[in-house]
This record gives structure tokens, sequence and C-alpha cells, in this order.
């Protein structure tokens, strides 16, 4: 399971990576990891809605479960990974690479800095 140092974290298994004043959002691996072989993303949300943090923004399906996405950070959606629609499989293999889910542009980049550190993260899980 890997941690990367560069990212925060929220309580709901989320990471988000900030690029340029974007926030690239996706699941931890150790998300991946709990539910097993995705085989589905699911988007409730195109480029331009609004989020408010916590908002669900789709779900992932797994071969035996279905869980809930959620924004970590309020703002304007960007963009979603419609790449994830062929190969949702890149969820497992690659979850801070080509399994990224959404990029919101947040409204307040100090929002960011509310979220879950590496180690908090680390803590939170029991790794």
């Amino acid at each position: 399971m890997t941690f990367p140092d560069d990212l925060r974290y929220t309580k709901d298994h989320e990471w988000v990576r900030l690029e340029d004043g974007v926030a690239v959002v996706g699941i931890t691996d150790y998300a991946q990891g709990e539910l097993g072989d995705i085989v589905f993303v699911e988007y409730e949300v195109e480029a331009g809605d609004d989020l408010e943090a916590e908002d669900s923004f789709g779900t992932v399906e797994a071969v035996k479960t279905v869980s809930e996405l959620f924004a970590p950070v309020a703002g304007t959606v960007q963009a979603v990974n419609d790449d994830l629609d062929g190969s949702p499989e890149s969820v497992n293999g690659d979850p801070y690479g080509d399994g990224w889910m959404i990029k919101i542009t947040p409204r307040s980049a100090a929002d960011i800095d509310g979220l879950l550190s590496v180690d908090d993260y680390k803590e939170m899980i029991g790794a």
C-alpha cells in the first residue's frame, strides 16, 4: 500500500493533489484495496457543476459493493475522468495516477490545508 506524502486525504478515503490551482481527486490505495476489483465508476456531476465539501459526486462499484464518492473541498468541477468508463480497473492499478476521478477548482485553496496529512491518514486507518 502506498501513501504519497505530497497528497492530502479525507476521512472518506479520497486523496487530493493540487496542480496549478486545481484539485485532482481520487480514492486511496487503501480504499481500492478494501473495495476489491472495481468494475464501474459513475459520476453524478459534470464539468461546470458546483459542489460543496462532502457532496456526493458519484459512486464506485466493485464486485461485492458500491461506495459513494465525496467531494473533499467546495468548488467547481473542471473535469471527470471519462477514461474510467472503459477501464475502471485503472483505479485498482494506478489509484494516484490514471485512476483519478474528478478535478475541482477549489473556492479556497486553504480548504485543502484542512484535510488530513499523510501521517494523520495512516494513523486513522492503522497503517
